[in-house]
Order: C-alpha cells, then sequence, then structure tokens
C-alpha cells in the first residue's frame, strides 16, 4: 500500500481513538453494493478487503489508524440512454403524427435509466488515508480536493468530530519560487519538472520536463514575473514527487532504498506485506510531511 497522492490536514484540536468505538462507528457506515436503483453508494471497509480479510474495520499501527472508503457507481452510457430515448420518440412521433415535447421526452428518459439501471454495470473505487494522532495529521491518498473533502466528511460523519485544517493554509507560489532562485532546502533536490505561472491576466502557464531548472530558458520566466505552479524534487533518497501551490503532493514515488526493506516478505503473505508496507510508508509520510510544515512554514496562516 503505496500512496501516490497526498492530500494532508493538520488535527487542529486534541483528538483520541478508542478502538472499539471506531470500529462500531464505522461498521455503522459500513459499505452496501448499489441496490437496483442506486446510481452510486460508499460506505466503509477494511483496508484488508481487497485480500479477502475483513474483520477490523481500520488498521491501526503505532497510533496511526488507516481507514478505507469504497465507492460503487453504476456505469450507464448517456450515449446508450439517448440512443434508447431516440428510438422511442421517432417511434410514438410516427404512431401519432406529433412532436414529442421537452417534458415528455424528459419523462421518457427517466423511464428509460429506471429499467437499465438494474442491468447497468458497476465500478468500484477505494480512497485510502489515515489518522496520525502523534503526528495531528490526517493524510488522504487522493489528487483531488472533492475525493478527499468527501473522504474528511464520511469520517467525520463516523466519528462524529474530525477538526481539521489543510496543511497548507496560504498558496506556496513565493515559497517554491525561491527554492528555484535561492536555492532548494536541506535534504530537497530539485528534478528536471516544473509549471510556471504568469501573475498578469493572461496567466500563461509554461509546463517543462526534462528541463535543467537552473537554464537561462527558465531564468528569463523567471525574470519576467512567472512563479513556481508545480517543481518536482527527491527527499532524501526516500521518494520523489510533484509539489503544488495548493501544498498538495503528486506522482510520489519511494524509492527503492525504502521498497527493499519489505523483500523478507513473500509476496503470497498479503495481509503481513500491507500491514509492513503500511507501516513503513505512512512513518515515512510522517517525518516527510513534518520536515515539509517546518520547512515551509505551513502552520502559518
Amino acid at each position: 500500500m503505496w500512496f501516490k497522492n497526498i492530500k494532508a490536514y493538520q488535527i487542529t484540536q486534541p483528538l483520541s481513538l478508542d478502538d472499539d468505538d471506531l470500529q462500531n462507528a464505522l461498521r455503522e457506515f459500513a459499505f452496501r453494493p448499489c441496490g437496483s436503483q442506486d446510481l452510486a453508494t460508499s460506505g466503509f471497509v477494511s483496508p484488508f478487503s481487497q485480500v479477502g480479510q475483513d474483520t477490523m474495520m481500520f488498521h491501526k499501527v503505532q497510533e496511526r489508524y488507516w481507514i478505507t472508503i469504497k465507492k460503487q457507481e453504476r456505469i450507464l452510457p448517456s450515449t446508450v440512454v439517448n440512443a434508447e430515448l431516440a428510438e422511442k420518440v421517432a417511434k410514438i412521433e410516427a404512431e401519432t403524427g406529433s412532436p414529442v415535447g421537452k417534458k415528455a421526452q424528459a419523462d421518457l428518459k427517466q423511464e428509460i435509466i429506471t429499467q437499465l439501471m438494474p442491468r447497468a454495470f458497476t465500478k468500484n473505487s477505494y480512497t485510502h488515508g489515515f489518522i496520525s494522532l502523534p503526528d495531528s495529521l490526517v493524510v488522504i491518498d487522493s489528487s483531488s480536493d472533492g475525493k478527499a473533502e468527501g473522504f474528511l466528511a464520511m469520517v467525520r460523519k463516523a466519528i462524529t468530530s474530525l477538526p481539521v485544517v489543510p496543511l497548507a493554509r496560504h498558496s506556496l507560489q513565493s515559497e517554491l519560487t525561491h527554492w528555484l532562485t535561492d536555492g532548494a532546502p536541506d535534504n530537497i533536490e530539485l528534478l528536471e519538472e516544473a509549471e510556471l505561472k504568469s501573475t498578469d491576466d493572461l496567466e500563461s502557464v509554461i509546463r517543462c520536463k526534462n528541463q535543467p531548472l537552473d537554464s537561462e530558458e527558465i531564468q528569463l520566466h523567471l525574470d519576467s514575473g512567472k512563479l513556481v505552479q508545480k517543481i518536482g524534487f527527491a527527499w532524501q533518497d526516500s521518494l520523489t514527487a510533484l509539489i503544488a501551490e495548493d501544498g498538495s503532493f503528486k506522482r510520489i514515488k519511494f524509492t527503492d532504498r525504502i521498497k527493499e526493506e519489505m523483500e523478507d516478505i513473500p509476496k503470497d503473505q498479503a495481509p503481513a506485506r500491507l500491514d509492513a508496507e503500511f507501516t513503513l510508508m505512512s512513518s515515512e509520510l510522517c517525518v516527510f510531511l513534518d520536515e515539509m510544515r517546518k520547512t515551509l512554514k505551513l502552520n502559518e496562516a
């Protein structure tokens, strides 16, 4: 279990979790499959459900609670619905000799959806996150604000309180631009990828990849007033990622040095591997985020 993207949040008030209470709270909002007329359903599942273990609704390591939400959606392509609607409308108009009005077409469309829904395929997706009490962090594996906020809302509904704010509460454009103009912080090595944006009304964007960031071309863009929106970096021979100005981290890749620590666990021991991966990953991410919090002064509004 290696998170590929991060939306991180700071817990703003003391929070404690009782294992039995948390188990019961998550079970109350457990996932159920789509019914015949449900467009989508979502709920909590065991983080180990995909490897056949679903006794516990969360996984706990060193006061870090791994929680998983499963969402199931019915796939009913609009092209299928519209084709069926066009056929019905054509038949009615041929029989009556009169055009079918907009309201009647809307009613027909809803009837078609109701008829087709039970036969529609379903798609499952999972959102993983963890609450680290010692670090006062909530970390979600998502690149989408909406998906991350949905995770927080569902957890908050289950445990009644989850006081958090985004780890970055202001744009990091200035700080990330200083990484280019004044040098990156200790333990950060800039990679050859960045996105720069102008501050004028045009909001022109320059994206570069496999481009040395100390080149004259990049310097010209900085001199013209463009600011860094995203920048690629490596951290402590542990991971590489792209940090965005909103404080999110994308395309996270843990290095071989980190993953080599898993080599002693046979691949057929899936639960043991998941436990070890989460233990290692969550520990590294908490150390990393704590360093980013200090380096970028993320505690400041």
